[in-house]
């Protein structure tokens, strides 16, 4: 007999699915309780440092992140008194914010702090408590992070040549969001509905050649499909909404829908093992 629910991915998948996601190099992880500007409580959050950005999971097991926080322009981070014994508090402060992060022993803080301030500072810290091993992390940390710092700045000729692109060839150039499939509607509605432990959420071709579609399936009080269109808009991105919402990117744009819903909704997202085939199916009209 078959289990009602669906087993949970292996590690590795998990590993390979969030690869599919960003390809940043994934430096340290574990668990934080994290507090952001928007936030009115501390939140539990699976966490990956990957480059200088912190990517925040639900939970350990969890193929595609809730939140993600951008550390490159960090100005400082500073240590906070925790009236909870064996516990880490310390601040990042950042030039739109402050966030509040909370280890679970006072071990674990202490390489937070040294992965952060490695990566965002490029230098290895000298005042954090650490054995050598974890200190010879810290230095591989930093020459992989110099590496990759150098092989994604754009050469000066690069730069003149980008300067301006052609609409085509920039969109040749651009990589797509991992959910993003050439369907059509009625496709991107069967893909959603007969695999719904995959995701919720496929971004797709608009009806015409400059517009995007968001197709999406929640369950409220039933299973329900809609979809939103996504128009480009010089080398922007307009959300047709009741307050249209601007980005600069359709990874943003991705990134707007889970936060709204709090990672409600899901990228799409096949695995390797997984076919594309799909076969007729209703589909819901927009409202």
């Amino acid at each position: 007999m078959m289990a009602k629910n669906p087993p949970k991915p292996a590690p590795r998948r998990i590993f390979q699915e969030r690869l599919k996601i960003t390809a940043l190099p994934l430096y340290f992880e574990g668990f934080l309780l994290v507090k952001r500007s928007e936030y009115q409580e501390y939140k539990h959050y699976w966490t990956e440092l990957r480059g200088t950005t912190l990517f925040f999971y639900s939970d350990k097991k969890s193929p595609t992140y809730v939140d993600k926080l951008d550390l490159i322009d960090l100005t400082c981070l500073t240590d906070q008194n925790s009236t909870v014994k064996n516990c880490a508090k310390f601040t990042l402060v950042l030039p739109k914010e402050e966030v509040q992060l909370k280890t679970e022993n006072t071990e674990s803080g202490e390489e937070w702090r040294g992965f952060i301030l490695t990566v965002t500072e490029l230098s290895v810290p000298q005042h954090v408590s650490l054995l050598p091993g974890q200190v010879i992390r810290l230095h591989e940390v930093l020459e992989r992070e110099k590496k990759r710092r150098i092989e994604t700045e754009p050469t000066p000729s690069s730069a003149v040549e980008k300067k301006e692109p052609t609409e085509d060839y920039a969109d040749v150039l651009s990589p797509m969001p991992a959910c993003f499939y050439t369907v059509s509607r009625k496709e991107a509605t069967e893909m959603l509905e007969k695999n719904p432990s995959l995701g919720n959420m496929i971004l797709r071709p608009g009806s015409d050649s400059k517009s995007y579609s968001i197709t999406i399936r929640q369950e409220i009080d039933m299973p329900r499909i809609k979809h939103y269109k996504v128009m480009s808009v010089g080398k922007n991105y307009t959300i047709e909404l009741e307050k249209p919402v601007t980005l600069p990117n359709l990874f943003s744009v991705v990134d707007y829908f889970m936060k709204e819903t709090r990672g409600n909704l899901r990228p799409f997202i096949y695995s390797a093992d997984e076919t594309s085939e799909t076969e007729g199916s209703p589909v819901t009209p927009l409202k």
